[in-house]
C-alpha cells in the first residue's frame, strides 16, 4: 500500500489543520497519510508537481495556471467555507488592506507614494488583485514609492507594526487567525479597504492517484462536518464545512490575473 502525502501552501496557520487532516483522512480512508511540513511551500509545490505530493491546498492564482495546460495532473477536490459572519456560508475570501492604527491613511487611495508589502509575487490575494485593483484607478505604475516581498502575510502584519512598511493587503482568513491567536495586533492595526470577495484557495489531488481514491477523498472532505472528530478537525482552521468545487468558480481569478499583468505596483 502506498503513502499518502498531503500539504498545504497556505499560510502557517494551516499547518495544524493540515496535520490532524492527515490523520482523519488515514482512519476513514484505510491508507498510511501524512502531512508534508518542514519545508518552504514553494518546494511542497514543486513536490505535487512532481507526485510526491498528491493533495495541496492551493491559492487560486497557481491553481488556474496549472489548469490551463490541459495534460497538466490536477484536480480540484473540495472547498472550505471559512467560519465568519462576513464569508454568508460561502467558499470566498477578501483582502483586507491593512495599515498601524495611528497612520493618517483612510482609503486606499490615500496611499499614494506609501510604502507596501506583499506576501509573493505568486498569490492572488496579496498582490495580483491589489494591481487590478489600481487597474480600477487608472493606474498601470508608479502608485506606490516602494514596494516589498515580505514572504508570507503574517510577515507583511509584522512589518505594518515595526514601521517597516506602511501598508499591505492581507488575505482575511490569515488575519482572522492572527487576530484569534494575538488579539493586540487588532488594536494595533486598522483596515482601510476591503477588496473582493474572491474564489476561497481549493484543495486538489493529482490524477496520478487512482479514481477511486480521488472519489473516496472528495467524500471524506465533504463530510467532514457531519461527525465530532471532522468539526474538531475543521474547526483548527478555522472551517465550517467543504463543498464541492468547480473549475469556472475560479474564472474571477483568471479575469483579474489578465488585469492584473499590465499593471506595476511601482
Amino acid at each position: 500500500m502506498y503513502l499518502l502525502n498531503l500539504a498545504t501552501c497556505m499560510a502557517e496557520s494551516t499547518e495544524s489543520f493540515c496535520h490532524g487532516l492527515a490523520q482523519y483522512l488515514e482512519i476513514r480512508l484505510g491508507i498510511p497519510t501524512q502531512c508534508v511540513a518542514e519545508i518552504p511551500w514553494q518546494e511542497r509545490e514543486r513536490l505535487f508537481d512532481q507526485g510526491a505530493i498528491q493533495v495541496l491546498w492551493l491559492c487560486g492564482l497557481p491553481y488556474v495556471r496549472k489548469a490551463q495546460f490541459k495534460d497538466f495532473a490536477i484536480e480540484l477536490l473540495a472547498v472550505p467555507i471559512p467560519l465568519g459572519a462576513r464569508y454568508r456560508a460561502e467558499p470566498i475570501y477578501f483582502s483586507d488592506v491593512v495599515v498601524k492604527r495611528k497612520s493618517r491613511f483612510r482609503s486606499f487611495y490615500d496611499l499614494r507614494g506609501s510604502s507596501w508589502a506583499y506576501n509573493e509575487p505568486m498569490s492572488h490575494s496579496g498582490f495580483n488583485v491589489v494591481r487590478a485593483y489600481l487597474a480600477g484607478f487608472g493606474y498601470s505604475q508608479g502608485f506606490f514609492r516602494e514596494i516589498v516581498e515580505s514572504g508570507s502575510h503574517t510577515a507583511s502584519i509584522e512589518m505594518i507594526l515595526d514601521d517597516q512598511v506602511e501598508a499591505s493587503a492581507i488575505d482575511t482568513t490569515v488575519l482572522d487567525w492572527v487576530i484569534d491567536q494575538r488579539p493586540e495586533v487588532g488594536t494595533q492595526i486598522r483596515v482601510i479597504e476591503t477588496i473582493g470577495p474572491s474564489p476561497i484557495p481549493p484543495w486538489v489531488a493529482s490524477t496520478q492517484l487512482p479514481g477511486h481514491v480521488r472519489s473516496a477523498l472528495r467524500r471524506t472532505f465533504l463530510g467532514m462536518h457531519e461527525d465530532d472528530e471532522g468539526r474538531a478537525i475543521l474547526a483548527r482552521g478555522r472551517i465550517t464545512r467543504f463543498v464541492a468545487a468547480h473549475d469556472t468558480d475560479y474564472d474571477p481569478i483568471r479575469r483579474i490575473a489578465d488585469v492584473a499583468a499590465s499593471v506595476s505596483l511601482v
